[in-house]
Parts: C-alpha cells; sequence; structure tokens
C-alpha cells in the first residue's frame, strides 16, 4: 500500500495544533504524501480562536507548509442522525452524498484518517465506494473525544441510534486511535476486536526549558486555552484569584482567551483585580513554551459530574504544562487524576465538580511548600522527555501507519 493519506475533518479548524502541527507534519517528514479535507464557515476557514481567515486560505484547494488542503463548506449532518444510520445500515454507498464524502473519494488515497463521529461516517462512505470500483483503503478513527457521551444533556433517542452507529462503523473500520486509557478501554466495550492506539495531546518537547522561576513568594496560576460561554470558567478563576490574594500573592496568566475576551472579560474587572492578571491573548503554537515561563502551577476545571469525556480527558493544556515543568492542578477526571499519582506532577481536588473555595483550599496547601511545586515540576518535565512528548507519541502514531501499510 502506498503514502498517500488523506485527513478527513469536519468540524476542527484546519491549523488544530492536534491535526494539523502534529500528526500532518509528522506524517509529511516521514514521507507521506498528505491532503486535509476541512470545513468552512460561510465561505471561510476558521482559526483555533474562532476567528475566521477573511484575507487569507481563500482558495478553494491550497498547499500549506507541504500539506495539499481541500475546502468544503460546513453541513450540519447531526440534524439527520436518523437518515445516516439507515445510510449505515445498508451497507451501500450510494447515498453518501455529503461533500466531505465526495471530495474524500477523489482524492483516491490509500489511507484515510478521520478526526470526528460525523467525518468518520463520511469516511465509512469512502471505503465503501473505494471498495466497490475495486480500489482498497484504510481507514482510521481519530476519536479526540468521547462520542457519544451517555451523561451529558442529550435526548436518548439520538444517544442511541449514535451508539448502534458507532458499533456499526467500529465493524468496518481498520484502527481506532484515541487521547486516554478511558476512552480506549469504552470503545473496547463496543467492538473488542478493532485495533486501538492510544496517542497523547502531547507538544513537541520545549526546547527552552528553565526549571529556575525565580524565588518570589508570589504564586502564578497559568490557565491556558479558549475562556467563553462555552469553554473554561472565568467567574470561577476571579474568584479562585481573589480567594487565595487573602493568604498567599497570586497572579493568574491567561494564555489564550478568544475572540472579544479583552473587552467582554477583563475590562468588566475592577482595576485592582485587573492588575493581578497577565493576559497574553492567543499565541502561537510555537510560542506557548515562552508564554509558559513564569507559570507555576496550571489549572484545569472540566465539569466530570456530567460528562464522561470530561471525566476520561486528557487535553492539551495537561500536556502542555506538564511539557513546560508547571505542575497541574485539576479536579477529579480519571485520567489526569491516575497520571497525576503515577508520575507526581500536580495536586488533584477530589471532587468531580469543584467549586473555587476547593480549588483555594488546594492552592492554599500548595503556596505553603514552593519546593514541593519545584519538585512536581521537575516531575512533569522529566517524565515528558522521556515518554511522552510528542517526539515520543509520533513514533506511535508511524507505527499504527506501518501496521496499515503492511496489511
Amino acid at each position: 500500500m502506498g503514502k498517500n493519506v488523506c485527513f478527513l475533518v469536519s468540524e476542527h479548524p484546519f491549523l488544530d495544533a492536534r491535526i494539523f502541527k502534529k500528526q500532518a507534519k509528522s506524517l509529511l517528514k516521514q514521507g507521506y504524501e498528505v491532503t486535509m479535507v476541512v470545513p468552512r464557515r460561510q465561505g471561510y476557514l476558521f482559526a483555533t480562536d474562532g476567528s475566521v481567515f477573511k484575507e487569507a486560505f481563500l482558495s478553494q484547494t491550497f498547499s500549506h507548509e507541504g500539506i495539499n488542503v481541500v475546502t468544503y463548506e460546513q453541513l450540519e449532518l447531526e440534524k439527520h442522525m436518523k437518515a445516516l444510520y439507515h445510510h449505515l445500515r445498508s451497507g451501500d454507498h450510494s447515498r453518501y452524498n455529503h461533500p466531505l464524502t465526495r471530495i474524500g473519494i477523489d482524492q483516491k488515497a490509500d489511507i484515510y484518517h478521520a478526526h470526528e463521529f460525523m467525518s468518520l461516517y463520511a469516511g465509512i462512505g469512502i471505503k465503501r465506494a473505494l471498495t466497490a470500483s475495486g480500489r482498497q483503503c484504510k481507514l482510521i478513527y481519530d476519536s479526540h473525544e468521547l462520542e457519544p457521551d451517555p451523561l451529558i444533556n442529550e435526548p436518548r433517542n439520538t444517544q442511541n441510534i449514535k451508539k448502534q452507529m458507532l458499533k456499526l462503523m467500529l465493524s468496518e473500520l481498520d484502527y481506532v486511535i484515541t487521547v486516554s486509557e478511558s476512552i480506549k478501554t469504552w470503545h473496547r466495550t463496543i467492538n473488542p476486536h478493532v485495533p486501538i492506539e492510544v496517542i497523547y495531546n502531547s507538544p513537541p518537547l520545549a526546547s527552552e526549558y528553565n526549571p529556575d522561576k525565580g524565588g518570589t513568594q508570589e504564586i502564578v496560576l497559568g490557565y491556558e486555552g479558549s475562556l467563553n460561554r462555552k469553554r473554561g470558567n472565568f467567574r470561577k478563576l476571579i474568584h479562585i484569584l481573589k480567594k487565595c490574594q487573602q493568604h498567599f500573592p497570586m497572579k493568574v496568566k491567561i494564555i489564550g482567551g478568544g475572540k472579544h475576551f479583552e473587552r467582554d472579560y477583563l475590562q468588566q474587572l475592577d482595576p485592582h483585580v485587573k492588575e493581578k492578571i497577565t493576559y497574553t491573548g492567543w499565541v502561537n503554537y510555537e510560542a506557548i513554551p515562552e508564554a509558559m515561563k513564569d507559570v507555576d502551577i496550571g489549572w484545569i476545571d472540566l465539569d466530570a459530574a456530567n460528562s464522561l469525556n470530561n471525566r476520561f480527558a486528557m487535553p492539551n493544556k495537561f500536556f502542555s504544562y506538564l511539557n513546560n515543568g508547571v505542575p497541574v492542578i485539576v479536579n477529579q477526571c480519571t485520567d489526569m487524576e491516575n497520571f497525576i499519582e503515577a508520575y507526581n506532577c500536580g495536586y488533584t481536588v477530589k471532587k468531580q465538580q469543584a467549586t473555587a473555595e476547593d480549588y483555594v483550599r488546594t492552592l492554599i496547601h500548595a503556596a505553603s511548600d514552593r519546593n514541593k511545586i519545584r519538585e512536581m515540576g521537575s516531575s512533569a518535565r522529566n517524565i515528558m522527555e522521556t515518554m511522552y512528548s510528542w517526539e515520543h507519541m509520533e513514533k506511535r502514531l508511524f507505527t499504527v501507519y506501518r501496521q496499515l501499510s503492511q496489511d
């Protein structure tokens, strides 16, 4: 089998860190020809911070950093779940008329790599169509998240249809890649025979790591990623800052934020609170290590009570903190908690839904022992160097592709 690879994307921005920055670039380096079929919204590609590219990437097809990109207008397949299930059950490909499927067929790739539940559905149609024409291909499902999530607020009928769809799709694909051991186990309960590999959302090893963050008593609590109505909890973060300052000197550093964050969030704060916050805005993926240099502890807060995906999550920011020698503080999310306990690289608040006060109590304890913070930071950096940076994860990716190419 050749080395022509096609990534299928239905929701993510085309410059997504896992999809483009890591996997596509690693495969390109390994000698694969990589094409990405990615969605536009109202004619424009969109960035990782939610903004749209109105001055760049306007062609329907183009090459970016050696990766071929083919675009299409995004459609909401989720509104037609019953029809999609019927198409799957038919065993045929003739009713797969989604543009992602049609464009994917045109690529005639050797390996297709789907990055969401709906792009996997498109991938099944592609594989069926190519097989019917006498051409063989392999299909990977990269399960960034657990879908369907049985704990989220979603109609039970939709949940059942998605579960049946996943069962059918797992029986037709060739490999599953996912982001945590618990999501791997969850897929195994649906299909115990499908090959699965865990590839963490780790960044490349930060080259300018400096373990000496100074001898000040001030604690800098870092937050990396989006902060908006759907992601993060800005009010909780500010409450933590105010409460901690009553016990020890503290600042907050926000690396990310998002569209209109300064206008809608920072400018609403009292000046004496705002002066304790450093806001970088959205920084380039490669610039995160520099932005992280003065952060002492990295904060992650997910609702693990109402989302099994959150409970099993191992998000980008988790490994980004560790990569830069920053111990983490998280609430009770199974896989992150297990990782922290295994490698002594952070603090876990033992609640699936943690309040600001819960975090404050743990941070007061952490601030009382700066040596412990440094030890945890050193352990975090060491485990990334020796086992979990992207340089290690890409080897797992190459092994998956090598196995599929030999079949």
